[in-house]
């Protein structure tokens, strides 16, 4: 397996990413678009998953969304939930470009906040043809609702309050302050987000997986634009093209994956993690060989790779 670095575009924006190609002379490769978490870095969980998949026969691409990590965009920071489906659908435009790869048999891997923005893109765009999804959320339901889905109203409505109070302070010449993301410890962590939180502060700030391009905050112009997105609106285009939700048994977030899996009308599956929380599939070996196992075989099916 190789990797490359390559960039390519998004509605003007220059993404970055890798593209990891497999250990063969092949041509006409299925080839898998592989999205990351919220705050993530293609060098982390997606990084992760692209490298084993290649390693099965997939030619696989991670990348930095637009406004994050390597990628371009202005303001740093941006979580723009539009902007992050078109990121995908550009995605698989470039692969289509690359001469290795078959263009009727490509599929898109999202992770975490990916997983929704798979479903979003693959609703609307057909050259997709298998969805997978690992710990799969909608980032807005999450920012409205709490990862739980229990979350008190008004701590999202006091997020909307700050996010305008920064648009006009922007629109002054101001810099406001951005929205940070993690506290200082993993107590505080775990205080303000219980297990979930302690979870989420132990990958992304300790040597575990922090990388220091990942996203440290997001720019307050991203809660407005999660006020309305919906992820799961074009689970029903998906159609018959198949669908794969891989879910920790212990992650809070499950929720969002079982709403989604409800909400589609084709061959559908969810496959359930023993004993792994939302945060365990990023990279814990223990469940990340096995789910492997179980991505490989769903894309071998309904991508229909070659014996």
């Amino acid at each position: 397996m190789t990797r490359t670095r390559i960039e390519f575009d998004s509605a003007g924006i220059t993404l970055a990413g890798h593209l990891y190609s497999p250990e063969t002379g092949s041509t006409a490769l299925p080839a898998v678009v592989v999205g990351h978490p919220g705050t993530a870095v293609k060098e982390q969980s997606a990084g992760l998953y692209a490298a084993r998949l290649a390693e099965r026969g997939y030619l696989t691409l991670a990348f930095d969304a637009a406004y994050q990590g390597e990628s371009g965009g202005e303001p740093r920071g941006l979580e723009d939930p539009a902007h992050r489906v078109e990121d995908i659908k550009a995605a698989v435009s470039y692969l289509t470009t690359r001469s290795e790869v078959d263009g009727e048999r490509i599929g898109v891997l999202g992770i975490c906040a990916s997983g929704g923005y798979a479903l979003s893109a693959a609703g609307g765009d057909r050259r997709i043809k298998a969805i997978a999804t690992v710990s799969g959320v909608d980032i807005a339901r999450q920012f409205r609702l709490g990862a739980d889905g229990t979350q008190d109203p008004a701590v999202f409505q006091g997020m909307l309050d700050a996010a305008a109070r920064a648009r006009t302070i922007a629109a002054a010449g101001g810099r406001p302050d951005p929205l940070y993301l993690f506290p200082e410890t993993v107590e505080q962590a775990y205080a303000i987000g219980g297990e979930h939180g302690a979870e989420g502060f132990d990958y992304y700030r300790t040597a575990r997986g922090e990388h220091p391009r990942a996203a440290r905050f997001f720019d307050w112009a991203s809660v407005d634009r999660m006020a309305f997105f919906d992820a799961f609106t074009a689970v029903p285009l998906i159609g018959a093209r198949p669908l794969l939700m891989v879910v920790g048994r212990r992650a809070v977030t499950a929720w969002m994956a079982v709403e989604a899996f409800q909400a589609a009308v084709g061959p559908r599956r969810i496959h359930w993690v023993e004993g792994a929380s939302h945060v365990d599939l990023y990279d814990d070996e223990r469940y990340v060989g096995p789910v492997v196992d179980e991505l490989t075989a769903f894309f071998d099916h309904s991508l229909r790779l070659p014996a």
